[in-house]
């Protein structure tokens, strides 16, 4: 086996499947900076199967949950950040196709090209197999994050779960601003900042009353602070 074969083979043990058609797993780590064929068509397909299949687990998994909680739970494991940390657990980013200019950027530890590259895989095996094959794969990726959520944490909103996660580390709690009002009276869109002292974090948030852009903010801050 070259070593180009044994570098694929060790990502595919990673992933937990063994493609038919490697030219489609070739396709789903080239990046768009390469030029000619990339992932986008792939990821496109990928971002809807995720989507569908974490969202059937926690259905099954949450029969008591409400629409809202469900939702919640679902974006918290497939925002760009926690698909970019199972990338990384995939060592996706060493296996990317990247352009010279992506390359020398650190392209392959780009959250965003990471979370791309997941979903274009997840496509790729949808293709390359059928749904119960990609539903296996997913849920592996997943595996851990699902069994760590509770519907406790998903009644808990983005405010009260930040206010929580600063005062478990005993640091000051965040300071919301606003910072803009657009639109007319009766639709208009607030801008808001939240503002933490330790770690020194700005996020930003709209939405269409100061409540909602506060919780818009409040999420941008767990976001950025790693925080599902």
């Amino acid at each position: 086996m070259s070593d180009r074969q044994e570098h694929s083979a060790r990502l595919q043990r990673a992933l937990g499947y063994f493609f038919n058609d490697t030219g489609l797993l070739e396709l789903a780590l080239t990046h768009r900076s390469v030029g000619g064929g990339n992932y986008e068509r792939l990821e496109f397909l990928g971002d809807s199967i995720v989507n569908h299949i974490v969202a059937e687990a926690l259905y099954h998994k949450f029969p008591d949950a409400r629409e809202g909680e469900l939702s919640r739970m679902r974006a918290a494991l497939v925002r760009g950040e926690s698909l970019a940390e199972i990338a990384r657990e995939l060592t996706l980013g060493d296996h990317l196709l990247l352009g010279s200019g992506e390359r020398k950027s650190g392209g392959k530890r780009r959250a965003s090209i990471l979370a791309d590259a997941l979903e274009s895989v997840a496509g790729a095996i949808l293709l390359d197999a059928d749904v119960e094959t990609c539903r296996r794969c997913v849920l592996g990726w997943f595996g851990s994050r699902l069994e760590g959520l509770s519907i406790e944490h998903a009644r808990k909103d983005a405010k009260t779960r930040l206010q929580e996660f600063l005062q478990g580390r005993q640091r000051p709690l965040p300071a919301y601003e606003l910072l803009d009002v657009q639109g007319d009276d009766h639709k208009q869109q607030f801008h808001v900042a939240c503002r933490l002292a330790k770690p020194a974090l700005v996020a930003e948030g709209s939405g269409s009353s100061r409540r909602k852009a506060e919780q818009a903010a409040a999420r941008d801050a767990l976001d950025r602070l790693g925080v599902s």
